[in-house]
């Protein structure tokens, strides 16, 4: 990483769609460094198994996230372990500034932050996360064997967790606000078969309760009727879906009113040269494949700007 020179592409975000845009730019021979603050693979380090990912049946998500970050490291693709605190567009260039100070300079920028779970907001949630609340079963599901928990949420993310935690847990149960999943119909029946898991249909969290050893109730509350009713569990997992990081994309940058960013089939926004893939972007799906595909996308379109750009210097 050199501060004094010009990049063509800067990457931030280093989950699939990052690390894809890295591949593309790479072999477009793009002088390209990827900023990424946390793990490679970013969220596809919480997911226990993925089975859609194209020629691959069965795989981890770690060993996914691993397999792609070899795969552009085998390019020379350049990452620094940084946290970038501000983009400033320019009409020259634009600017990335990491949390050292260093100030990093290139034609064009693509945004890969993607997104962070979404909070129920009620009493007990915040107090007690990582003492009976979690975000990820991946992450904490260890520590639940042999006991009760509680799975909010009913998309594909809550079953395939729900899936995974009953196989540690004596009991799990799936707290759903309405009549029926929106998940796929293989995990629907999966968890169906599954004898450990109860679904609690029509149901929200209203309260997480807590003893001086951590989360041991949830009142809950019918959707249909408002009677109320106290359950016991030792753990409460909620997968409500996610909400964009946008807090990195420039000012005047368009989004929509969930603060997904308005890009168009380049995946280009309306800022010139800056562009938004996988969670982050507006869209119809939101998949580990969809992140990569706009990868793909935003790295061609990039190599085709900075192309352009250069030749009219």
């Amino acid at each position: 990483m050199n501060e004094n020179s010009i990049y063509d592409l800067i990457i931030v975000g280093g989950g699939p769609g990052g690390f894809t845009t890295g591949i593309y730019a790479m072999r477009a021979a793009l002088k390209t460094v990827l900023i990424e603050k946390g793990i490679a693979g970013g969220q596809l380090n919480n997911t226990e198994e993925i089975e859609n990912w194209p020629g691959t049946e069965k795989i981890s998500g770690s060993q996914l996230a691993a397999n792609i970050a070899k795969h552009a490291d085998q390019y020379g693709l350049e990452v620094v372990t940084r946290e970038v605190v501000m983009i400033e567009p320019g009409l020259d260039y634009h600017a990335v500034e990491l949390d050292d100070g260093t100030i990093l300079r290139a034609h064009a920028i693509i945004l890969g932050t993607g997104g962070s779970p979404k909070r129920l907001e009620v009493p007990g949630e915040n107090e007690y996360y990582g003492k009976g609340v979690s975000y990820c079963a991946v992450c904490d599901g260890f520590f639940y064997r042999n006991k009760t928990v509680v799975i909010v949420g009913g998309g594909d993310t809550a079953l395939e967790e729900a899936l995974y935690l009953a196989k540690i847990a004596t009991k799990v149960y799936i707290a759903h606000r309405r009549d029926q999943f929106r998940a796929g119909m293989i995990l629907q029946k999966r968890v169906s078969a599954d004898k450990k898991i109860e679904v609690m249909w029509n149901t929200v969290v209203r309260e997480v309760k807590a003893d001086e050893l951590g989360v041991n109730e949830v009142e809950l509350q019918d959707t249909q009727t408002g009677e109320s009713r106290q359950l016991a569990t030792d753990g409460v997992f909620i997968f409500i879906g996610f909400e964009p990081n946008n807090h990195l994309v420039p000012a005047g940058t368009k989004m929509n009113a969930d603060g997904y960013v308005h890009t168009d089939e380049r995946c280009e926004t309306n800022t010139v040269g800056i562009f938004a893939i996988g969670d982050l972007r507006e869209k119809y799906a939101r998949q580990i494949l969809t992140a990569a595909a706009d990868g793909c996308t935003a790295a061609l379109a990039a190599a085709h700007y900075v192309e352009n750009r250069k030749a009219s210097v």
